[in-house]
């Protein structure tokens, strides 16, 4: 398995993780992404994931549904039963609607995603994130030297933090996250 690959993975074992914490009496709860409570945000992740990847990849999920947290193993599960194929991301070179991607880059972007949306979800059902720290540091790199497309309308104003502030804070800080978000 790719370096890329297994950094996705401990991603998105990080937000299945989180995922599964989440009650049924929690799915409608606010998230920091303002537009999107605990259901959304999964489907949100869910989609991206469909669209940019499991798609172009001819892969389908065989999603449950009903249960978010189902969803999202379903996805993960087919997803990498998928990457594990040896050159499969070479295979990627276009998307529906004709766009062209880099697979390797849209695998590391969702793999930020991931980590972004995990933090969100956790704390919208008040648990610590516990984010990987190296995914963090990576994904916080990879983020500011590619830069954050503030325009957009996904990312709000970088959040300043303090010079010792650790990856996974710099990461959602620089995501227009204000680490100190509770959903108290």
């Amino acid at each position: 398995m790719s370096r890329l690959v297994e950094r996705h993975r401990r991603a998105c074992d990080g937000f299945s993780r989180i995922a599964r914490l989440v009650r049924p009496d929690q799915w409608e709860l606010p998230t920091p992404c303002t537009a999107w409570d605990a259901r959304a945000l999964v489907e949100h992740v869910i989609g991206f994931h469909d669209f940019l990847l499991l798609r172009p990849l001819g892969v389908r999920a065989n999603r449950p549904r009903t249960d978010p947290a189902a969803r999202w193993d379903a996805t993960a599960a087919a997803l990498f039963g998928a990457l594990e194929a040896d050159g499969v991301l070479d295979q990627v070179t276009e998307l529906p609607g004709g766009g062209h991607s880099a697979p390797r880059r849209m695998l590391g972007a969702l793999t930020t995603d991931v980590l972004v949306h995990t933090w969100d979800l956790a704390r919208a059902i008040d648990r610590p994130p516990l984010l990987d720290a190296e995914l963090c540091a990576a994904a916080d790199e990879s983020a500011r030297a590619a830069g954050i497309p503030r325009d957009s309308g996904m990312y709000a104003a970088e959040i300043a933090t303090t010079p010792d502030a650790d990856a996974q804070t710099r990461l959602i800080a620089l995501c227009g996250r204000d680490p100190a978000w509770s959903a108290r």
